[in-house]
């Protein structure tokens, strides 16, 4: 008998998102799809809709119009506080400015997610501190520590508990190409091992051959009102 095939990690259809009643539509999208385990890459300019799309998925917003399916689940149907929990609990998320806290540690930082939501369980700190190079750090203040060093402490808190869907924020915009390159080695290895699906929002597409494919925001979005450098 055939396994069943796991469902897509993220389905957006038919969805579209103003910022109120009367603003312009920001996100008008037909389809976009991620499947479980896959890496995707997702360039553009800015102004195209990267930031609003990643709330949408992330829960933080919601379409007017349209269905936002994050591992199977309709974000339309629950209310603000249980996409709250299930936001923390199911994604890892890196921000492009990091995000971390300036009074904890780095092993604190890492921790966080799995204090707030108890299904991030806080057992694999060791190894994936290790796989990161920064199992030195941990008891460091994390206003010490390099940019590159930030970066891998906000991979790590993202990875931390295994969740099933990794998203990266434009995160290698502060790294020169070496660092740069082995933060992504880094991260895309550490994605493999758990399973996990990542989705890589950049506008730097020189990174796109590393992923499982490539999609263009301003094609996608028909919402999309780049800016002219």
């Amino acid at each position: 008998m055939s396994q069943p095939t796991p469902p897509s990690s993220i389905t957006l259809e038919g969805v579209e998102f103003a910022y109120g009643p009367k603003l312009p539509t920001v996100i008008d999208m037909p389809l976009f799809e991620l499947g479980a385990g896959e890496f995707c890459f997702l360039y553009g300019p800015s102004g195209c809709g990267k930031t609003t799309l990643l709330g949408l998925i992330a829960g933080v917003l919601q379409a007017r119009r349209g269905t936002v399916k994050v591992l199977g689940e309709d974000l339309s149907a629950m209310s603000g506080a249980k996409r709250d929990a299930w936001r923390g609990s199911k994604i890892g998320y890196i921000f492009q400015m990091f995000n971390l806290i300036p009074y904890l540690n780095v092993r604190d930082n890492i921790l966080l997610p799995t204090r707030l939501h108890r299904s991030r369980k806080s057992e694999a700190l060791g190894r994936i501190a290790v796989s990161l190079g920064i199992e030195k750090l941990l008891d460091r203040g994390v206003l010490e520590l390099s940019v590159g060093q930030q970066q891998r402490v906000a991979a790590a808190r993202a990875l931390i508990g295994a969740p099933p869907l990794v998203i990266a924020d434009e995160p290698t915009s502060a790294l020169d190409a070496a660092h740069r390159a082995q933060f992504l080695e880094l991260l895309l290895a550490q994605c493999k091992e758990a399973g996990a699906a990542l989705l890589f929002v950049s506008h730097d597409q020189s990174l796109a051959p590393l992923f499982d494919k490539q999609l263009s925001l301003p094609e996608l979005n028909r919402a999309a009102k780049v800016e002219v450098a």
